[in-house]
């Protein structure tokens, strides 16, 4: 089954409908699904398809997407509201690696922390139902060659 059908079968589950609006919505976040899009970002990319759609149309339905745990609402630390799919080969959202220099973001598919949550709930009590973890830091090669987002940065100053 696509990823369209589980998602409209989620909408239909809370008793919503994914009209041809928010299903073009959920498209341009398919379609650029490495991008992590902001509001702005997926409200231009829509405005192709839907000339009269609204930007509080994009938000509201941005939101009902991270109510029904369809897309993640996320930032990484540059102030912008970023939206980011939810995987349906996992349980719990992936992670993200961001070079605190170049800004390049780069997702771990893999779930490292199965055992970390297995001990909290032990020794807590605490029953984990999803987490996120994003590492900052940088990449060897921005250290080694400086990258263009930093030159770029000492030529302004």
């Amino acid at each position: 089954m696509d990823q369209i059908s589980n998602i409209s079968q989620l909408f239909a589950a809370q008793k919503y409908k994914l009209t041809p609006q928010r299903e073009a919505i959920v498209n341009i976040l398919l379609d650029n699904e490495k991008d992590h899009l902001s509001v702005e970002e997926v409200y231009m990319l829509v405005k192709l398809s839907y000339p009269h759609l609204g930007l509080a149309t994009v938000y509201r339905t941005l939101e009902l997407l991270c109510e029904l745990h369809i897309v993640e609402k996320m930032n990484f630390g540059d102030g912008v509201a970023r939206y980011d799919l939810r995987g349906n080969d996992h349980s719990h959202m992936h992670h993200h690696l961001i070079c605190s220099v170049c800004g390049r973001l780069e997702e771990i598919k893999d779930d490292w922390l199965v055992e970390l949550e297995k001990r909290v709930e032990r020794e807590y009590g605490f029953n984990v139902t999803d987490h996120r973890l994003d590492f900052k830091g940088t990449y060897g090669t921005c250290k080694r060659t400086g990258c263009k987002k930093e030159k770029a940065n000492k030529a302004v100053s």
